[in-house]
């Protein structure tokens, strides 16, 4: 009887022990969430130089920038972003999915695209455009293309746009990335180059391609990008007031000229938030 006793009074000790460790733990999870420990995630491109790229020094480009002065305003330190690759075609389920808390990723933003996601911005108007190399004195608008070889990368509709268009007779050529078409152009194989111009400006404002490339500055479509979050996010107005700032106080220019002057890059002025340019 007395060691039935006993053992009853343990069992009562053991679990108020497990309990009060049970709630240390959520102080400290608690505690974590609201300190010095908090992060963010953020979406980007890994490859596309002068807006997201991953590099042995770290992570570089206009996005990164931009992203980067919203974090530190929402409240985070740059060692407190928590960067990752969002593709293309991932960039919507990766909120819906929680995987981010923003995305940053030469982001248009499109009437389709704002019935999954909410869009701060736009931060920057992009327009189609064609890289052409440095001495080539043919190409001086869309209709020049004709019967030039154009190149793309797989998957993208923007040699087709050019061709549907504007150009019915260019020869449309299909790589497997930009490095590759950048190449060919390089080499002749290929005659220009079409997608994004701040796409573009990144990859020729390299250092193995400075000089060598210029921008045709045709502006066949605008491409408004935004800072994806997930629909109903408050972060969306605290982003808007941050992107606001980055422009007002000079960072956003800084940004501009860091990634993408060496292209020769002539971007259009800082948009108003929620001023999308169809």
């Amino acid at each position: 009887m007395k060691l039935r006793k006993v053992t009853a009074a343990s069992a009562v000790v053991l679990a108020l022990a497990v309990t009060a460790t049970a709630c240390g733990s959520d102080d400290k999870k608690d505690s974590d969430s609201s300190g010095g420990d908090k992060k963010i995630t953020v979406g980007i491109k890994f490859d596309q130089p002068g807006i997201g790229q991953k590099t042995p020094q770290g992570y570089a480009g206009f996005d990164v920038d931009v992203a980067t002065y919203v974090a530190g305003k929402l409240g985070y330190k740059p060692d407190q972003i928590q960067w990752r690759e969002t593709k293309s075609a991932d960039r919507e389920n990766a909120l819906s999915r929680g995987d981010v808390d923003f995305i940053a990723a030469s982001y248009s933003i499109t009437p389709e695209r704002q019935q999954k996601v909410d869009f701060a911005g736009p931060y920057l108007l992009a327009h189609q455009d064609v890289l052409i190399r440095a001495d080539d004195a043919t190409i001086k608008s869309p209709s020049d293309l004709n019967s030039k070889k154009l190149c793309s990368v797989t998957g993208s509709t923007s040699a087709q746009n050019v061709h549907d268009k504007l150009a019915p007779k260019a020869q449309l050529q299909q790589y497997p990335t930009y490095s590759a078409c950048l190449t060919g152009l390089q080499n002749k194989a290929i005659d220009a180059l079409t997608t994004d111009d701040s796409i573009l400006a990144g990859y020729a404002s390299q250092a193995a391609f400075k000089g060598k490339f210029k921008l045709g500055g045709f502006k066949m479509t605008n491409e408004n990008y935004g800072i994806g979050v997930k629909k109903g996010s408050d972060l969306k107005a605290k982003i808007n007031t941050a992107l606001e700032a980055m422009v007002s106080d000079g960072s956003w220019k800084k940004a501009v000229d860091k990634n993408f002057g060496p292209a020769g890059y002539k971007n259009e002025p800082a948009p108003k938030i929620g001023n999308i340019v169809s």
